[in-house]
């Protein structure tokens, strides 16, 4: 078989349900590696809340962060590497509406800085950062950020979502966080897993053709219409199910993705 780029998300795809990597998964994606293929990481999560996974499987390849809004190669250099930011005047914006808007809070995160509109928000669990300071607040924030995080409760987050589409359109889209906590992510218009995917097929000389992705959010449609084989999860919603490829028989926390990539690449 000729090779292929393996585009996995992280959350809800290729993490069970404790956020971990189980052993078979481990296993699968090594010895699809060792077969010639290209496993690559496509995800929401900033590098920082990642890049604990890309060194337990090893990789070297290009990986994607804030779903498109950095695509790299951690700890070497790129000539392909490719990072959008938005105005950070839209994260003082969403600040100022935060009790209008019904916001428990907003963030904006770069590669490797945080920032967040009040501390007494931060949890240090949820965003795997050990602590923050005044330094962290947003209002210190300097530079234009790659992504904003807002979290809301579940029964606001589709009229959060629309309200703040309406307010930036020009500039933004709106996406969901995978998980139970209604997190939605604001990205620069256009950005999205697909372009940062096209960025490493480009890099690698291979087409849409050559790309098996796999995922269960919102935040993974364009990525799965974009790959020559998309996947979603059983777990997946029901909107990515309709646009996939294929559904995997078992859900994430039943190694749902490795048992479906061992079967598909014939492993």
């Amino acid at each position: 078989m000729k090779p292929k780029i393996i585009a996995i998300d992280l959350d809800g795809t290729t993490l069970n349900t404790e956020s971990l990597i189980s052993a078979k998964t481990r296993d699968v994606l090594g010895r699809a590696v060792r077969a010639g293929h290209y496993v690559t990481i496509a995800t929401g999560r900033p590098f920082r809340m990642s890049d604990q996974f890309y060194r337990e499987l090893a990789l070297n390849t290009p990986m994607i962060n804030f779903n498109g809004g950095l695509v790299h190669k951690p700890r070497q250099i790129w000539a392909a590497e490719t990072e959008h930011a938005l105005s950070r005047e839209i994260a003082f914006e969403l600040m100022a509406q935060r009790e209008q808007l019904g916001l428990s809070f907003v963030a904006a995160e770069n590669r490797e800085t945080f920032f967040i509109d009040r501390l007494d928000h931060f949890d240090q669990h949820f965003f795997s950062y050990e602590t923050v300071s005044e330094k962290n607040l947003l209002a210190n924030l300097k530079t234009d950020p790659t992504s904003l995080l807002v979290k809301t409760q579940n029964e606001l987050a589709e009229s959060v979502s629309l309200r703040i589409k309406d307010q930036f359109d020009d500039a933004v889209d709106v996406r969901t966080w995978g998980g139970p906590q209604a997190i939605l992510e604001i990205v620069p218009k256009g950005v999205h897993k697909a372009l940062g995917l096209s960025v490493i097929a480009k890099s690698m000389s291979l087409g849409p053709e050559d790309i098996i992705a796999f995922g269960d959010e919102h935040n993974d449609l364009e990525m799965l219409e974009y790959a020559g084989w998309g996947v979603a999860m059983a777990n997946g919603t029901q909107q990515l199910k309709s646009i996939a490829n294929d559904v995997t028989d078992k859900t994430n926390g039943e190694d749902g993705m490795a048992d479906y990539l061992e079967k598909y690449l014939a492993l």
